[in-house]
């Protein structure tokens, strides 16, 4: 029988998706993506903000409809919108033969033998219960990158996230296990480990009594075969002096990190339940350039939370200004129910949001486009992704670019590169977001 897996959300979920994956071979499938002929279709679902949640609802409907114009016989809905809404699924949508929890991909094998016998099936585990990742998972992205996500769930309870709710406390996986991962990727042709978790700063907290980021990218680094390793949802307040040296003196670890701070008044991050302030990020930030004059900065932001005034905005306008991050998001604040910031009282409203977004975004587009058009004449290393024939280009990355959020290189179809070469690189021209480059002489 063939089966679709549809993964949504974010590469977290992307991850679980690949031991779903690979329950799925050991059950005997065969994987497909065509949605017409598949008997099997799962959807891992996402629900972190409205937007999410209606992308994953339009596409269970979606899927659905192939119960009656394809082969589909089995509709299965895991993650966080099963986590959070089985009940509901059940009763709008009886298309749907089982709804999988976060925490219980494990069991997506029996929940499809029970529905291709006719029998709906809910499955929703301890919240707190971490699955093993000592399991087959199937590298399904054809990359020279993927993620390795070390921990799962989320202690920090921002006011405004509901996190903690689908996914559970912090948990970390254990050491060995991801090790063990990280050689199956490496040995599947992956070059570069983007490391991921709700939270990776806090890795090994909870196991080990203490801090163990720094060791496990140590012992990552010593894989043989991969070459790049990027860290990604790195908590400013949890970014140690310790963890600034292992970028500095491994050569491995890309002289980039992704670090949410959300905001820049003292007023609006406290009351977003944030565990730092304004003084503090303005520190971090020259600490890291000190240390690491080339590193690339990556953030992300809210505007129009609740309580934000035009002063409030102000200030984050500024604060923008003067960072001068390398790399920056916006969103807008999306009012989560089951959230305590959902309940003030002082909601913005959207094209207030809205407003304020597009501000910050033209600032930092004039940010980044300046930073990209300094490069050019610089050097830079670049991994080798793919080729764009009609193009007569091929398509990397720089250690300052993550995949599907950062810009691209593209150099001339000259000399014979593969996915996952790394090569030396003279920036010639940027072009908005992106760089031209030639190979080094």
């Amino acid at each position: 029988m063939r089966l679709l897996l549809i993964s949504l959300g974010c590469d977290k979920n992307l991850v679980d998706s690949e031991f779903i994956l690979g329950s799925a071979i050991d059950g005997g499938f065969e994987l497909t993506d065509n949605e017409e002929e598949a008997d099997v279709i799962i959807i891992n679902s996402c629900c972190f903000i409205h937007d999410a949640k209606m992308e994953s609802i339009e596409t269970i409907l979606e899927m659905a409809e192939y119960k009656k114009t394809g082969n589909l016989k089995a509709l299965i809905v895991c993650g966080c919108l099963a986590q959070r809404y089985a009940d509901e699924i059940r009763e709008e949508i009886p298309e749907v033969d089982a709804v999988i929890g976060t925490t219980a991909y494990e069991d997506v094998k029996k929940a499809i033998e029970e529905a291709l016998k006719g029998n709906y099936t809910k499955c929703i585990k301890d919240i707190d219960y971490l699955p093993s990742q000592d399991a087959r998972r199937v590298f399904s992205t054809g990359t020279c990158y993927s993620y390795l996500k070390i921990a799962e769930g989320c202690n920090k309870h921002c006011t405004y996230c509901i996190i903690p709710k689908l996914r559970g406390s912090y948990r970390s996986v254990p050491m060995e296990e991801l090790i063990s991962q990280a050689e199956y990727l490496s040995d599947c042709g992956v070059k570069e480990l983007i490391i991921v978790a709700q939270e990776t700063t806090l890795y090994g907290i909870d196991i080990y009594g203490h801090n163990a980021l720094c060791e496990l990218l140590e012992r990552l680094s010593d894989i043989e075969g991969i070459e790049w390793i990027r860290l990604l949802y790195a908590y400013p307040e949890d970014i140690t002096d310790e963890l600034i040296l292992a970028m500095k003196n491994n050569p491995k670890i890309c002289h980039y990190i992704d670090m949410p701070i959300q905001h820049a008044s003292d007023k609006i991050l406290k009351r977003m339940g944030r565990r730092t302030d304004k003084a503090s990020l303005i520190n971090l930030v020259k600490k890291l350039r000190y240390n690491i004059p080339d590193i690339i900065l990556r953030t992300t932001l809210i505007t129009g939370f609740p309580g934000e005034t035009d002063e409030d905005h102000e200030e984050l306008v500024s604060f923008v200004k003067e960072m001068r991050f390398d790399r920056l998001g916006v969103f807008p604040y999306s009012a989560e129910e089951n959230t305590p910031a959902a309940e003030f009282e002082d909601q913005i409203d959207d094209d207030i949001k809205q407003t304020r977004l597009d501000e910050i975004m033209n600032i930092q587009q004039q940010i980044a486009f300046e930073l990209a058009e300094e490069r050019i004449g610089n050097n830079a290393d670049v991994i080798i992704e793919g080729e764009l024939v009609s193009e007569d280009v091929y398509v990397g990355r720089t250690m300052g670019d993550a995949p599907d959020v950062d810009g691209c290189v593209f150099l001339p179809l000259t000399g014979e590169y593969m996915s996952g070469d790394i090569v030396n690189v003279t920036i010639t021209e940027a072009v908005g977001y992106d760089l031209m480059a030639v190979p080094s002489l």
